[in-house]
């Protein structure tokens, strides 16, 4: 047995250097490698996950945006028919005006037709000439309601910034 103890003590060795080289081998070869993977792969999860935040919260923000440009104009084409109602119903009001004293002159039994026509002439019911006043206090109103309409886009785009 002596004789072969030299021969099974050197196959031990050997298999325990296989052995442990290949638990090396694995380790080093299999295991380490896998945990990269699977760290890329969860870094890689993670900053897709990231990315699609982005795109969500940059989405919504201007959907937002949008919001607020579309509020804008809708207040803005308001105040432009506020405008255009209000000079519309200033000159009925003078058609009407004209029209009823034109009225009181021809219902004088010594006025005459044209003599009336002349002395109180019909303005047109629709794109007349406003006297400056007026008209300037309308395009004044118009301008303020403007002005309103842009400092409510300007506060509800720092709202969709702070939001973002």
């Amino acid at each position: 047995m002596i004789k072969h103890a030299d021969a099974i003590l050197k196959l031990c060795l050997a298999a325990g250097a296989l052995l442990g080289g290949a638990g090396v081998g694995f380790y080093y070869g299999i295991y380490l490698p896998s945990q990269d993977i699977r760290e890329q792969s969860q870094a890689m999860a993670r900053r897709q996950e990231n990315a699609v935040q982005q795109t969500d919260a940059l989405a919504q923000q201007a959907r937002r945006e949008k919001a607020a440009q579309t509020a804008f104009e809708d207040c803005v084409s308001r105040a432009q028919l506020s405008y255009k109602n209000h000079w519309s119903a200033a000159c009925r009001a003078q058609h009407a005006a004209d029209v009823a004293e034109f009225e009181d002159c021809a219902d004088n039994f010594f006025a005459t037709e044209s003599g009336c026509r002349r002395k109180h002439p019909i303005r047109p019911e629709r794109g007349c000439a406003l006297t400056t006043q007026l008209a300037d206090r309308l395009v004044e109103e118009r301008r303020e309601a403007r002005r309103e309409c842009q400092v409510d886009l300007e506060e509800a785009r720092r709202r969709a910034s702070a939001q973002a």
